[in-house]
């Protein structure tokens, strides 16, 4: 599918877009100060206070739920390198594999939030036994953006690079 907004061509990226080259970051550098600001956030969320694994489950998991196979594609990556095997890694796209407690809960919160749009008082009771109160903010904000990120890398269809 031919991309709605086309990436930044390699001349006008930015220090970190050459670093870093991507097609979601070249393309939303078309907004020079939305792209900015998302990427501190973004920034935030991948260096943030959850473990690297517990971070790539549920980007994986709210990838599967938002069919974003941009984001699939990077995070399954990215999971690998935060110790995921590649069986882990499929078993996100099936709600009845078997995961340890600690795993299930980073999905269930992907779960409740895709299908309810809120947390069930139980999960949020397991989430509050598990991370503080930083932790639980985090993770909520973590499906959400990359949810939200699903619809704009849809919407706008930025193309998984070759």
């Amino acid at each position: 599918m031919e991309p709605r907004v086309r990436p930044l061509p390699p001349e006008e990226w930015d220090a970190f877009i050459k670093a870093n080259p991507y097609n979601v970051f070249a393309t939303i550098a078309r907004h020079p100060k939305l792209y900015r600001a998302w990427l501190g956030f973004g920034g935030v969320l991948l260096d943030g206070t959850l473990p690297a694994r517990d971070r790539e489950l549920a980007i994986l998991r709210t990838a599967h739920h938002s069919r974003s196979a941009y984001e699939w594609a990077h995070h399954a990556r990215l999971g690998r390198e935060a110790g995921l095997t590649e069986l882990e890694i499929d078993s996100v796209r099936h709600p009845d594999a078997l995961w340890p407690v600690e795993d299930r809960l980073v999905l269930q919160v992907a779960d409740d939030l895709h299908y309810g749009g809120d947390l069930t008082d139980a999960t949020w009771a397991a989430l509050c036994d598990r991370y503080d109160e930083a932790g639980r903010i985090e993770l909520v904000m973590l499906v959400a953006h990359y949810r939200m990120l699903a619809l704009v890398l849809r919407t706008l269809r930025v193309a998984i690079e070759e």
